[in-house]
């Protein structure tokens, strides 16, 4: 089977989001007979993706470079891929990380496919991009496309006694840090044939892309109020309060009107987990004074060692720290917990791949009671 290596070309002018640079040509395609597949290895290495990006863990052998020569149109699969992602975060930059792929690259893509419709499928509006109709309407019909194909794909492989297939996962970056390696490192062992993509986002984010059917499946705080997902209890997290090496507390769990007096460096707004951190505040009759807010708990846990104020966190996110002695900790009065769960359609088709995904979370679930 052969290798297939994506090149940088020109950026899309006037909808990119980035300097221009002299156009490149890529090599013409090869042509495919209608109904024929072509099927490329890539190969991904290993990456610990930012916060909102995709990482990808392992790799089946799939079928990214699909032509289609429909009324002599010639359309990569991945070039649609590509669109897609430049439609969901609305920037150039933002989909090229998606995709570990320049921003020229993407540009070019994309570009490709408009010259071959004849049509603009993107425009900018102000700093962010949008589908335009032609766009729209590509992309509806594509997404479907493709998922029927991937579905055909994995049949094909249930049919030879082989789990395979991809799974889209939505999650925090918390979670994807502290609570799921293990989890996935046993499935990329148990079902080498399969593909997982790991997006991060905060919880309303990853439930919403659930429901669009964006994502296969979803591990937020809870609660959440979709109706059209089927919600399973993972883990009952416990937060705790935490402080930099050597503090000595006053009691053996901190109250809110204690922790509202101290500098506070709390998680930024809008997540869940700041919600049920405020919630905790105002029943304990305290607010915090304008305390410091990040989007990571990393940068927050290294500014608290270094002594520039206190937070409330997970309890399975310092851990390390704690009993390393670089964080000191205390529960909190009263206790403070959040739910976690799994989320995914409730019409959400049944695969050997998500049955074997699911089965897996189930085993985390346990090993976590």
């Amino acid at each position: 089977m052969r290798s297939s290596t994506r090149s940088a070309g020109a950026p899309l002018r006037g909808r990119g989001d980035g300097q221009g640079v002299s156009e490149a040509k890529e090599p013409p395609a090869p042509r495919i007979e209608p109904g024929a597949v072509q099927t490329v290895a890539r190969v991904h290495a290993p990456h610990h993706a930012p916060a909102r990006t995709i990482s990808k863990i392992n790799c089946l052998d799939r079928y990214d470079q699909v032509f289609f020569d429909l009324f002599h149109v010639n359309i990569q699969l991945a070039h649609l891929q590509t669109l897609a992602a430049v439609a969901r975060h609305g920037s150039f930059s933002r989909a090229a990380r998606e995709l570990r792929l320049t921003q020229p690259a993407v540009s070019m893509q994309v570009r490709q496919l408009e010259q071959e419709l004849g049509l603009a499928l993107l425009e900018r509006v102000g700093k962010r991009t949008y589908t335009t109709k032609a766009g729209e309407l590509l992309l509806a019909h594509a997404g479907r496309a493709m998922r029927e194909l991937e579905r055909g794909l994995e049949l094909v492989q249930e049919l030879r006694g082989i789990v395979a297939g991809r799974i889209r996962l939505g999650t925090s970056a918390s979670f994807s840090i502290y609570l799921l390696p293990s989890a996935l490192r046993r499935f990329r062992a148990r079902y080498p044939k399969t593909e997982l993509v790991v997006v991060t986002g905060n919880a309303p984010e990853m439930t919403r892309a659930v429901v669009a059917n964006e994502l296969d499946v979803g591990i937020v705080s809870l609660p959440v109020r979709e109706r059209e997902l089927v919600v399973t209890a993972l883990h009952r997290d416990e937060l705790v309060a935490i402080g930099p090496p050597g503090r000595r507390w006053p009691h053996s769990r901190a109250t809110a009107a204690e922790l509202a007096r101290e500098p506070l460096i709390l998680f930024e707004q809008g997540a869940t987990l700041r919600r049920v951190i405020d919630e905790w505040f105002q029943r304990g009759g305290a607010v915090p004074a304008l305390p410091m807010e990040l989007g990571n708990t990393e940068a927050i846990k290294k500014l608290v060692e270094s002594g520039l104020g206190l937070s409330v966190t997970s309890w399975f996110a310092a851990k390390a720290e704690v009993r390393a002695r670089r964080l000191s900790a205390v529960k909190l009065a009263p206790p403070l917990f959040r739910q976690i769960g799994i989320v995914l359609r409730r019409d959400k088709p049944k695969t050997p791949v998500l049955d074997a995904f699911l089965g897996t979370l189930d085993d985390l679930r346990r090993s976590l009671a």
